[in-house]
Order: structure tokens, then C-alpha cells, then sequence
């Protein structure tokens, strides 16, 4: 009997399998579509029509141009006008869990049920093998010169701009999550190339900003907009709501784990403020929530080693605080980094030792041109986790690229590619272990390297 020369992990490994096979199965997604649909269509406001005023018995005949009658001067009546599109309207995304079904509903549902069932399958490996990788620089520059796009590694993954991206940390498949400015999640297998259609989830009412794959549990997709922080679970096939803002003046804006767990956060606030989640306790109200003194907080960011500090930075203000001394009010930095004179849009810790920050602002420091405008999301500066001293950022130059740099201002490599990329990629992320990196731009559509 092949199962008694199994060993205990193995066999529960498989009966796990199977019984999320049969999880999946149960769910009859199709079934759950149509319900979330109704769902959707009751929440729709009903129009109310107002009134229409008496008209007046003595009120006196107004003249009307011969344009408002639509009579031409000859008196022949004009034709009609064309009528005009209606705007394209979306179902509000309701509180609470939410099923994992896509948003094509007429597209091939095996599409979907793989793609999941892949996600749940290299997560589960990545639960038992953690691996770290450190690249001496010689060897990284051999590395990024490797590194090429091809037209089978370019595709439209969510509808609208890119505001947040994440890799999942397979070293077998490559996955790809990318948030948008409308709410949806595009979920893409690289691995099965361009011809794969990506998987679209309406998980949110408003742009995604912040978006990760729990280091603890890979199976786990956590993303953040104004309202509310999700967590994605495959093995549920729900999203989850962990926190949600009532307020309209406390929109949520970016967040990051305080332990290795993954069960606590710090949350920043577009209002300048910050909040301590914990995913263990219920409700979705925050732990805690502390004044730091911001106009704005637009990325908070947990040191790697001593997860009890965090950086904040919106505005002019870049500051590193102990969250073991927030408070609701009065909260004094450990640290001030100052020198910027404009809006910083980001700002991160090292991802080995957490002894270098790298921050992106409109004051154009490192003699690169960070000035975005309007129609694009701004450029966020990334670590490599493979490399403690060099970073990845968009760039606005001519022809289209993404640059790499050390920590001494140095540039070392320039991703570019003249018949495959050509346009501004502002968010990008790199895969913790591979060679690989994935840039995402303004039309939804992601490059990976």
C-alpha cells in the first residue's frame, strides 16, 4: 500500500488537498455569482422624481429661438439628435466578506478554479521551505543584464491604472497581483504566458494604494483602498474585511505588518494619522489609533529586524516612531529625516538590515525626474529584497525604462525595451528569490522582466 510508506506530513498533506478540493467543489460559484448579482441590484438606489411646478395661468408666453424649437431658418425641422451614451455605472462593493468570484462571469470558470487552485498550491509549499538569498554586487549586475521582456510577457491585467502590486514568493510560478484605480484585483499566472486570461476581482470601491502577500501565509492576499483592508483568502475563496473606515475624513492609505506572523499591522491615514490592527480579535475596528502630527501619511513602512519601529512618511515629513509608545495624541518620532522641501510619496527601510532608507519626493533628488503629473500614479521606490543596497524606481525618461540604483546614487542598470515598453511604469516589484521584475502603467498592463 504506496500511502503507508507516506510519512505523516505527507499524508496529511494530501488529505488537505483533498478536502479543499471538495471545498471548491461546494461553493458552486456560479450559483453564488448569481446571488451576489441580485444583492447588488437591491442596493441600487431608486430615482426619485420630483414634482413638477404649476405653471402659472397668467404667466406670459416665452419666446424660444428658432434652434431650441430645432426648425432650421428655411422652417424645415431638423433631425434628432443622436442620443448619448449613458455613463458606465458599477454595483457598489458591499461590507463585509466577499465571495471570490471574477468579474467576467461569462469567461471559462476552469480559467478561474486553476488559477486558485494553483495560488492555493504553491502557498502551501512555501509554509514549510523559507528561503533567503544574498547576491554579492558583482554577481546582481550579471543578474539585471539577464533580465529581458518579451511580447509573451506583457499583458492587461486590470482594467484601469495600476496603483499597487505583489509577487507571490513561489519559486516554481510566477503570480502576479495588481490593484487599480477602481477597486478590482487582476490575479495573473506569468508562468502560462500572455495568452492566459488574467482574473479579475471587484474587491473594492476605491483605488487599491497598498497591496501584499502575508509572508506567513502566502495563500493570503491583503489589499487596501480608502474603506476598507482585505484579506483574500484562497483557501476560503472569500475576501475578508480586516479593518474598514466609516469615516470619510479617515481614508486608509498604505499599510505593513509588525510581526512575522502577519497578525498585527500598522495602517496610515491620507488624514496624517495611523492605526494598530490586529486580524486575531473581531470586528473591523482598529486596536488603536494615534495623532503623529502628519497633514498626511501616505506609506508606512516596519524596520525588517526590529519590528517595533515603523516609518511614516506624506508631505515634508519623513519620521521613524516605536509603536510601543503610540498613543492617541502627543506621539514624538525616534527619528526625523529631514531635508525634503516637497510632497513625499514614499519611503522604505532596507530589506536586510533596515540601516538605509530610500525615499521618493517632488524635489527630483538623485537628479531623477520624479514629476508624474496628474494621469499618472506616482513613483514609489522599491528595494530589491535580494540586495540590501540597491533600489527600483519608474522614470520618466526617453525611451521608457525602469532604473535600478545603489544606495550611493549610482545608477546601475536601465530596464527598457524599444518595441515592448513604451510607456511609464510607476509601480514595480521584484521577486524576493528570482531574477524577476514586474512593472505595471497607467492603461492596467504589467511587464515583467
Amino acid at each position: 500500500n504506496r500511502d503507508s510508506e507516506l510519512s505523516a506530513y505527507e499524508r496529511k498533506r494530501l488529505k488537505n488537498i483533498t478536502e479543499n478540493a471538495k471545498f471548491f467543489a461546494a461553493l458552486k460559484l456560479h450559483e453564488s455569482a448569481a446571488r451576489l448579482q441580485q444583492m447588488a441590484k437591491k442596493r441600487e438606489p431608486h430615482a426619485t422624481k420630483r414634482a413638477k411646478p404649476k405653471k402659472a395661468e397668467d404667466e406670459a408666453v416665452r419666446r424660444r429661438s428658432m434652434r431650441l424649437q430645432r426648425v432650421d431658418p428655411s422652417g424645415i425641422p431638423l433631425p434628432e439628435p443622436p442620443a448619448q451614451p449613458e455613463a458606465e455605472e458599477y454595483p457598489q462593493v458591499p461590507a463585509g466578506p466577499l465571495p471570490m468570484i471574477p468579474e467576467d462571469q461569462g469567461g471559462n470558470s476552469k480559467l478561474t478554479d486553476d488559477l486558485l487552485a494553483t495560488w492555493m498550491r504553491i502557498s502551501e509549499v512555501l509554509l514549510i521551505i523559507v528561503i533567503a538569498v544574498f547576491v554579492m554586487l558583482s554577481r546582481y549586475q550579471e543578474s539585471l543584464n539577464s533580465m529581458v521582456l518579451g511580447e509573451d510577457s506583457i499583458k492587461k491585467v486590470v482594467k484601469y491604472r495600476v496603483c499597487s502590486m505583489a509577487i507571490h514568493p513561489s519559486e516554481s510560478i510566477i503570480l502576479v497581483a495588481a490593484g487599480d484605480t477602481c477597486g478590482q484585483i487582476g490575479l495573473w499566472n506569468v508562468s502560462c504566458g500572455a495568452e492566459e486570461r488574467a482574473q479579475v476581482f471587484m474587491a473594492h470601491n476605491n483605488p487599491i494604494s497598498c497591496m501584499q502577500f502575508s509572508p506567513f501565509n502566502p495563500a493570503h492576499l491583503l489589499s487596501l483602498s480608502n474603506e476598507t483592508l482585505r484579506c483574500g483568502d484562497v483557501t476560503r475563496a472569500v475576501f475578508d474585511e480586516i479593518c474598514r473606515s466609516e469615516d470619510d475624513e479617515v481614508n486608509l492609505s498604505s499599510f505593513d505588518f509588525l510581526d512575522d506572523n502577519a497578525s498585527t499591522a500598522i495602517v496610515g491615514h491620507w488624514g496624517g494619522n495611523v492605526c494598530v490592527v490586529d486580524r486575531r480579535t473581531p470586528g473591523t475596528s482598529p486596536e488603536l489609533f494615534a495623532n503623529i502630527g502628519f497633514k498626511r501619511t501616505r506609506t508606512v513602512h516596519v524596520h525588517p529586524v526590529n519590528k517595533q519601529y515603523f516609518i511614516a512618511a506624506g508631505s515634508t515629513d519623513v519620521c521613524i516612531y516605536d509603536v510601543r509608545c503610540l498613543a492617541a495624541e502627543q506621539n514624538k518620532p525616534v527619528s526625523n529625516l529631514r531635508g525634503h522641501t516637497k510632497s513625499v510619496a514614499s519611503a522604505y527601510f532596507s530589506p536586510v538590515t533596515g540601516s538605509r532608507v530610500v525615499t521618493v519626493c517632488a524635489d527630483n533628488n538623485l537628479s531623477h525626474n520624479n514629476y508624474t503629473g496628474r494621469w499618472l500614479t506616482r513613483f514609489r521606490a522599491v528595494w530589491d529584497p535580494k540586495q540590501e543596497h540597491c533600489f527600483v524606481v519608474g522614470s520618466m525618461a526617453r525611451p521608457r525604462q525602469i532604473e535600478v540604483f545603489q544606495d550611493t546614487g549610482k545608477l546601475l542598470h536601465s530596464f527598457s525595451n524599444l518595441d515592448c515598453l513604451g510607456s511609464v511604469c510607476s509601480i514595480n516589484v521584484v521577486h524576493p528569490s528570482r531574477n524577476i521584475l514586474v512593472g505595471g502603467n497607467s492603461s492596467g498592463r504589467l511587464h515583467v522582466f
